[in-house]
């Protein structure tokens, strides 16, 4: 079965090794929780921080609440539709937001440091790798790493679009053991695809397939959010085929935070869906490169890379499209056009259309010139997968 509606034994599992989470936190509970103003809630929750780093556990909160910060300091109603005024509302709320973690953050003995991220810095392979030193660096400073995407200067190109994919990329990159989505509802719900009625809680999700898929609702219209239950399962897709694990829990509450490492079935985990975990190389690959082109590859050789852990040679490609160079990252498809891999290609797109389908003993012959490699793309170079939610 797919899913199970009760734990059993699964969070004991998971939890036992869990020295690194990255906790997410949704606007709305920090900003629209009836009665409590956003100072007190972000003390709320540094508190049960606070605890679970005494613990001995590294904690990295992507937070979002500056758009909302700001909406809540000009008094604005309703969540603008102009990007510049939503640009400038995160600018003026990022400040407020900032200090009431480190107003929070001081009273428990520590630090906390802002990271404000792009799509931009986590795709570039050098960029990418300074932002993992810097929180590599931080979290051995004590600090506590509270990362936000950086709204007021985004724009679609460079933009991310939610912080639970935010928070799936962070976690990707600094292999975090368990990521936890605190959001306004207690996990993922069954949903009647008729009705759109709501029922029983998903304790324990096995496998992400398209069924679970259906279930998933968009954004519910409140005037804080962006996303839904559709990006928490993208995030959990990341996160899972990664090699660890995520939970989606009500974060209402902060104190669920003990719940949870108490191994209590609240929420909805998400098993890894792999047993040894991504190296870095793959997860960049995966989740971060901007792949240049496509290799449509025959049925042998997808079975070669899927299934037997084999290199891409030339004479299993039937196909190429986009323009590419030595080193730049390609998709490699089947002969149904579906995604079954990605990988650092060994050749440029002109080259490797001389090359499609040849023998390894002509390479030189159709070149004119001994290649480097006889590999397409070598095997400590290419990561597989198919994906359940490509765009």
């Amino acid at each position: 079965m797919r899913y199970s509606y009760e734990d059993n034994g699964e969070r004991s599992l998971i939890l036992r090794g869990v020295k690194r989470v990255v906790l997410k936190i949704g606007t709305r509970l920090l900003m629209d929780v009836p009665g409590i103003c956003a100072r007190e809630r972000v003390a709320q929750l540094v508190n049960e921080i606070a605890l679970l780093r005494s613990s001995g556990i590294d904690v990295i909160v992507v937070t979002s609440g500056a758009v909302g910060a700001g909406m809540q300091l000009l008094g604005t109603k309703r969540r603008p539709s102009s990007v510049a005024l939503k640009q400038a509302l995160a600018a003026i709320g990022q400040c407020e937001l900032m200090t009431l973690y480190e107003t929070a953050s001081v009273q428990h003995g520590f630090h906390c440091a802002q990271l404000l991220l792009t799509a931009a810095d986590l795709q570039d392979h050098g960029r990418h790798s300074f932002v993992s030193q810097c929180l590599t660096a931080l979290l051995g400073t004590g600090a506590l790493p509270v990362i936000n995407e950086n709204d007021s200067v985004c724009v679609d190109e460079i933009k991310v679009g939610d912080n639970d994919t935010l928070s799936a990329m962070v976690s990707s990159l600094v292999r975090a053991d368990l990521t936890i989505l605190l959001t306004t509802i207690d996990g993922m719900r069954e949903r009647d695809e008729e009705t759109g009625e709501l029922g029983a809680r998903l304790s324990v999700v096995d496998e992400l397939d398209p069924e679970l898929l259906a279930m998933a609702q968009g954004t519910d219209g409140n005037r804080f959010s962006v996303g839904g239950m559709i990006t928490k399962l993208r995030a959990a897709e990341m996160v899972t085929r990664s090699g660890e694990a995520l939970l989606i829990a009500d974060g209402y509450d902060f104190k669920v935070l003990r719940s949870i490492f108490a191994g209590d079935d609240v929420g909805s985990l998400f098993l890894p869906s792999r047993k040894v975990r991504m190296h870095a190389r793959q997860r960049f690959l995966a989740f971060f490169a901007q792949p240049r082109g496509d290799l449509i590859v025959d049925k042998g050789a997808a079975k070669a890379v899927l299934n037997s852990g084999k290199s891409l040679l030339p004479g299993g490609i039937l196909g190429l499209r986009g323009v590419f160079e030595r080193g730049d990252a390609v998709r490699i498809l089947d002969v149904e056009r579906e995604e079954i891999g990605r990988g650092f290609v060994n050749f440029g797109n002109m080259e490797l259309s001389l090359i499609c389908g040849a023998q390894t003993g002509d390479l030189a012959k159709l070149l004119g010139h001994a290649p480097d490699a006889v590999e397409a793309v070598h095997r400590d170079n290419l990561v597989v997968f198919k994906s359940l939610m490509q765009k």
